[in-house]
């Protein structure tokens, strides 16, 4: 009897180890008013294993607030002072994005950065009252001048040690750099950071995953940007549990899927970066296709570092051409159609600074098309990865639906699906068995997924006015988060044509329901969907409103979109959540 208690004791604990949850939210409806179209709105309660919580939509701070001794927002020059305008106000950045939450000892501190070149990084003490909700006591802004600056973060992550993991976006192409120190506006618009020189720039310094680490209870933090992950438009890493495998996507047109292997576990320093060939197997849908696996090559950050202090230059790594000849290869990516031969000894560090290019020529895909949100389900151990369109790259020679080989040409067509300007959450599973690389080396890690298919995609639809994707499916993905033991995907949207205000979406994976729960005023992106589950047993929903009254839509057009707003209070940006949840297990 004893024996069998203790087996039925060890089932019954595993039983409520893995139990799930069933999580329902009250669905928000479609704003329809211009009331309703101006506002944050989210579900005001959700139901768990039947007991009923209320939510709701809290701010925790608004782009400019004064926040203890620090304005939220505020940008600043490499020398630590305050960025104006002409007329002499503060510089503010209204592009709130990636928000985490992190404990430090007995303390609480929301990390923030802002998507603006320059860029802006803070850390916020925050106070956890009694009833779970989140209240701004002080926030300062994060230095990042040892690496010449921030440029563009956009989403991110928390690694399982707690620090911060941000991704530079729509890196500078270098090879436009001209003799001045100039490549175009966006990325001259960063010498405002080393007053107005532009030589003091290089692009090779922007592109970079960020990594924020918290080192005491001051709110003090150390910096790092690893150039070992690779330099590309990344939107975010996301570390798996092995603390070793990051999957990275790149955000754009013609863009890659990249996968990295620290060398030891909480260390991003040094690896092996991979880029994924996809071999399609159907254009259904949103497609499937095997994914095989391509090596890039090891390297660590001190070694690119050197390289970056010795202001290499494009034309260092690679020689150029306008027609194929021997040595040379034709690519398409990001930068359009390009024939190049990697120059002699130059592999390692082209497969860092050029990291897409550099895939490219070694056969990876470089045909994926606004690579946004990553998140893993450790339920059924899936990943999951957004494309807030599929288009272009994505097509077979055409662009939206028409014929058009300027996304093709020169490169694999690896891909060749039907135009969605909707977009799809993809589905990728993991090999059960031992993996091997492009050159038959076996991969060190049990997180490699050899298939791909789309999970979610959105209807076009134009049936309601100021909407050309269906109101009641997603619309142009970005952020998404998963909720454990719920089969609860969380789904942002940055849509412009495709849904008038953009939605958040909880999808659960096992039933396929979908429930609006949040969304967003005009000219907006929900931003920053992310999981937090337990910080001071409470659970929230991470949710940043970017930039109001900015975006064009399918009704006002980018350059009328600033004048609807009524007053500039309504153009600033939300930082805060949704909840307070209970701690789910």
């Amino acid at each position: 009897m004893g024996r069998r208690l203790l087996i039925f004791l060890l089932i019954a604990e595993t039983f409520v180890w893995a139990r799930e949850h069933e999580i329902v939210f009250k669905e928000i409806s479609v704003p329809k008013t211009d009331k309703q179209k101006r506002e944050v709105r989210a579900s005001k309660s959700v139901v768990i294993d039947g007991k009923k919580y209320d939510i709701d939509y809290h701010v925790i701070a608004r782009s400019g607030d004064r926040i203890g001794e620090g304005i939220f927002g505020l940008l600043y020059d490499k020398s630590g002072k305050p960025l104006r305008y002409k007329n002499g106000k503060l510089k503010i950045a209204n592009s709130n994005d990636f928000t985490s939450l992190i404990p430090f000892k007995d303390k609480v501190f929301m990390i923030n950065h802002f998507e603006s070149r320059p860029a802006a990084a803070y850390i916020t003490e925050i106070e956890v009252e009694k009833d779970g909700n989140l209240r701004a006591v002080n926030t300062k802004p994060i230095d990042f001048s040892s690496y010449n600056g921030l440029w563009s973060p956009c989403a991110g992550s928390i690694t399982p040690w707690n620090t911060h993991l941000g991704g530079e976006e729509y890196e500078p192409n270098a090879r436009n750099l001209k003799k001045n120190g100039s490549i175009n506006f966006s990325y001259d618009m960063m010498a405002e950071y080393v007053n107005g020189d532009l030589k003091a720039l290089n692009p090779y310094d922007y592109g970079w995953i960020t990594e924020i680490k918290i080192v005491n209870s001051n709110g003090d933090t150390d910096v790092k940007k690893h150039y070992c992950m690779g330099r590309f438009s990344h939107e975010l890493g996301f570390v798996m549990p092995d603390k070793r495998t990051v999957f990275l996507s790149d955000d754009g047109t013609n863009v890659a899927l990249f996968m990295f292997i620290a060398d030891r576990e909480g260390d991003l320093s040094s690896g092996i970066l991979y880029a994924a060939k996809w071999i399609q197997k159907s254009d259904k849908n949103a497609g499937e296709a095997k994914l095989e696996w391509i090596n890039l090559g090891h390297a660590d950050d001190k070694e690119i570092k050197k390289a970056l202090d010795k202001r290499i230059k494009f034309y260092d790594l690679f020689e150029v051409s306008n027609t194929e000849k021997r040595g040379f290869k034709s690519i398409n990516t990001m930068f359009g159609e390009e024939i190049l031969k990697l120059k002699r000894g130059m592999d390692k560090i082209a497969s860092r600074l050029e990291s897409r290019r550099y895939a490219a020529l070694k056969g990876a895909t470089s045909e994926f098309r606004k690579m946004e949100g990553i998140a893993y389900n450790p339920d059924q151990n899936v990943l999951y990865i957004s494309m807030s369109n599929i288009d272009r790259g994505m097509e077979d020679n055409k662009k939206e639906g028409v014929k058009n080989s300027y996304y093709d040409k020169g490169g694999n067509n690896d891909i060749r699906l039907n135009y969605n300007p909707c977009g799809s959450v993809y589905e990728l599973t993991f090999h059960k068995k031992k993996t091997y690389d492009s050159d038959g080396k076996e991969i060190n890690s049990s997180f490699v997924p050899d298939f791909m298919k789309g999970l979610i995609w959105g209807v076009a639809d134009r049936s309601v006015e100021g909407n050309e994707c269906s109101i009641n499916s997603i619309a142009n993905p970005d952020n998404i988060t998963f909720i454990p033991n719920s089969s609860t995907l969380l789904i942002g949207e940055d849509s412009s044509v495709g849904h008038q205000n953009d939605y958040v979406w909880a999808y659960n994976v096992k039933n396929r329901k979908l429930t609006r729960i949040e969304t967003t005023p005009y000219g907006s992106e929900a931003t920053s969907i992310y999981y937090i589950k337990n910080i001071k047993n409470h659970g929230y929903i991470m949710s940043v409103v970017q930039h109001p009254y900015t975006e064009g839509d399918a009704v006002y057009s980018s350059q009328k979109m600033p004048s609807l707003a009524k007053s500039k209070e309504e153009r600033r940006a939300y930082t805060g959540y949704i909840g307070p949840l209970p701690v789910i297990e």
